[in-house]
């Protein structure tokens, strides 16, 4: 346990918007079992839809989460910046410290315990085109990624995902022996969710390979990647609980035409009718079921994550 200094102060509250009574009427219909968030939270564009006041960049990275989690529907959130490098316990705990007590927060693995050989980008420097040696590594992910989570996050750590971004899939089977072995040399007593970006490598033997580990599938919707309903299917019931939803991007769109297209996120731009209810008809079956549900929506499927939020909201209210 970590002791308290007397002289810490609390975090600077930023102010958040007035919200509709209906909005908190609207969640408070709702199980708990089911949470809803976007993935990360320091966007200008949100003002007016969580922040009631526009502030720099750096303050919303640093204490947007005080305005955010008093919105009534977002109840968890990602951390994106995880994927480019571990962070550490003491920002964790900054973090923890800004949200209620039943707020949850997912969090993306470090890049290197995901990507067998490095992109030929310009940010991976020498390291450019070469073989990764921490790539489904139990060890440096049980100690450099698992314990300052653990630590810095405590009860409000929802889960950790690994995102494995388009990468060779010629041997879908041995990656899925790979994968569960990986999978079942982490420390006991944290949620761990898998992403593919590679259709092939969704198969009987992945969805086997979580289930055998305890692990669940998060089901994305991205680019070229099946239906929810599809991926669904594959997967079997045991890595399905709690349904993990992953809401990217419209069918067929790429990710940086989104982003330029989207920007600066304040508003919906193109509303994606059929994703939406795609995303309320699985997350009612599955409520029906008693299985809990946690849906993360990006401003790059529709515009605005916020409101992406709130009318699948409205919607799934239609169908419970």
């Amino acid at each position: 346990m970590v002791q308290e200094n007397l002289f810490d102060l609390p975090p600077p509250e930023l102010p958040s918007v007035t919200y509709d009574p209906a909005l908190y009427a609207l969640a408070a219909r709702f199980p708990s079992s089911l949470r809803l968030g976007g993935m990360s939270w320091s966007y200008r564009g949100w003002v007016g839809h969580v922040y009631g006041l526009d502030v720099s960049d750096k303050r919303l990275a640093a204490y947007g989460l005080t305005a955010y989690g008093k919105h009534p529907l977002l109840r968890m959130v990602e951390i994106d910046r995880s994927y480019y490098e571990p962070l550490p316990a003491s920002l964790l705990r900054d973090y923890a410290a800004q949200v209620p007590d039943d707020f949850r927060f997912w969090n993306k693995a470090h890049e290197d315990t995901v990507v067998a050989r490095f992109p030929e980008h310009a940010r991976y420097g020498m390291r450019r085109g070469a073989s990764n040696s921490r790539f489904l590594d139990a060890a440096y992910a049980s100690e450099a990624v698992i314990a300052p989570l653990v630590e810095g996050l405590g009860p409000k750590l929802g889960g950790l995902l690994f995102q494995f971004p388009p990468q060779d899939a010629s041997d879908p089977r041995g990656f899925a022996a790979r994968l569960g072995a990986f999978l079942r040399g982490l420390p006991v007593g944290v949620t761990y969710a898998v992403e593919l970006r590679n259709p092939e490598l969704l198969t009987r033997a992945y969805g086997d390979a979580l289930a055998e580990a305890g692990a669940i599938h998060c089901h994305n919707l991205w680019t070229n990647m099946p239906g929810l309903h599809a991926q669904a299917r594959i997967i079997p019931p045991g890595a399905r609980r709690p349904l993990l939803v992953r809401w990217l991007l419209k069918s067929g769109h790429r990710y940086e035409d989104a982003s330029a297209t989207y920007a600066p996120f304040h508003r919906i731009v193109e509303e994606d009718l059929a994703t939406r209810s795609a995303v309320a008809t699985l997350t009612a079956r599955a409520l029906q079921h008693d299985v809990p549900v946690q849906i993360l929506v990006d401003n790059k499927a529709e515009g605005c994550a916020p409101e992406s939020i709130v009318r699948l909201a409205r919607e799934l209210d239609t169908l419970l």
